[in-house]
């Protein structure tokens, strides 16, 4: 069963975006403060298909998960064709990110950038900004620093997400030790990544994120690897519950998750950083994704360590900045600018809640009243036997 479950996951995934639009973007390319609405949610249905399934003699399982997201009209508020005025991500985010050029490679970039007639903020649909849009400038860039953007010639914050996979993982089956099972021996081949500086936080650690060994308890390490931060995320153990009628234990990111490495020093190897709550992903991700802020990672899990009941939200921020040779860049005030945030949440429910009620809690409870029953009997049997056994002897 639990097989059928990891191998075509039967939860209804539901993938919620708001976008923050732009109120005031002439202000602010002059140096005033942005002032931003809230525009959404745009929820999407997300599908999930584990392919290329093969299973090695050292008791691990390789996969690769396909990602496919359709639109929700009834649970949004808008449609993909709404337009918004945001950063243009190509031209704010490449200044800062281009800001240390020698000045001659940086009027280059403005001059490139004039010519492909990009401004500092733009008005997108909320498809373009999410699924991508052609632009000849990211070919452009991808000239002046090669593997800037991995997409071809397609720009959008969630480009990378849709219709593709997330690596090829390769976790425990349980078949030598159950308290391995669903752990992570390895992603693309890398026991540990590159992107950070300490072997601490280039670590893959945990899960794949969707099954744990069983029979956890709250002081059991809940940890993933997340292709999508770039990392390892630990979860911290916050009370037992229930949900569905089943005991479950739910576990939530620690405040220091994203915390900087002045205030939490083991963070220190995700530097630079900045205020905490905001983590640098410009050295794994696109210039889309250059700071990620932490809002919740929620789960629920019963003590077969499948998840009940999943939240996550997190929010993207760019950078900007005036970059003194970008004249496209004008007088902007550096600031943390929020882009989207987004919430991935999945529960349980249904026939397969009712079956893991069934197993888990029902056939449990009445086992155990079963085995006081056979205990009751036995103890009349042996009494029985005892008196039968003294009659005949004094008999």
């Amino acid at each position: 069963m639990f097989f059928n479950l990891w191998k075509d996951l039967p939860v209804p995934f539901y993938f919620s975006v708001y976008i923050f639009e732009v109120l005031n973007p002439k202000e602010v390319f002059d140096g005033k403060k942005p002032a931003v609405e809230q525009r959404g949610p745009y929820v999407f249905r997300e599908y999930r298909e584990k392919k290329n399934i093969t299973f090695h003699e050292n008791g691990t399982v390789s996969f690769r998960e396909y990602r496919r997201f359709h639109f929700q009209p009834e649970r949004s508020n808008g449609t993909e064709e709404d337009y918004v005025v945001v950063p243009n991500i190509l031209v704010l985010g490449a200044a800062v990110m281009l800001e240390d050029l020698q000045s001659p490679l940086q009027i280059a970039v403005s001059t490139a950038f004039s010519l492909f007639r990009q401004k500092a903020f733009m008005n997108r649909t909320v498809g373009e900004l999410l699924w991508g849009y052609d632009d000849p400038l990211i070919k452009f860039l991808n000239t002046i620093r090669p593997g800037l953007m991995p997409f071809g010639d397609k720009f959008g914050l969630l480009v990378g997400m849709n219709n593709t996979d997330m690596g090829l993982f390769t976790v425990n089956t349980g078949a030598n030790d159950i308290s391995k099972v669903q752990m992570v021996d390895n992603w693309n081949g890398l026991k540990q990544v590159s992107y950070w500086n300490s072997k601490q936080c280039n670590g893959i650690n945990g899960t794949a994120g969707e099954l744990w060994p069983p029979f956890m308890t709250p002081s059991s390490p809940l940890e993933f690897y997340s292709p999508d931060a770039c990392r390892s995320i630990k979860l911290q153990f916050r009370e037992t519950g229930e949900y569905g009628g089943i005991p479950t234990y739910r576990y939530v990111a620690p405040k220091t998750l994203f915390a900087n490495g002045t205030d939490y020093p083991p963070n220190e190897g995700f530097c630079p950083c900045r205020q905490s709550g905001i983590q640098n992903m410009s050295s794994c991700r696109l210039i889309s994704f250059p700071y990620i802020e932490h809002s919740k990672i929620d789960q629920s899990l019963q003590m077969t360590g499948a998840p009940l009941n999943v939240s996550v939200r997190l929010q993207l921020n760019l950078f900007i900045k005036r970059v003194p040779r970008i004249i496209q860049t004008g007088k902007i005030s550096p600031v943390v600018l929020p882009l989207i945030w987004f919430e991935e949440s999945g529960v349980l429910d249904g026939k397969l809640l009712n079956e893991f009620y069934t197993y888990l809690v029902m056939v449990p409870t009445v086992l155990g009243y079963l085995q006081y029953c056979a205990i009751g009997v036995g103890a009349v049997l042996l009494a029985l036997m005892s008196f039968l056994w003294l009659r005949n002897k004094y008999n």
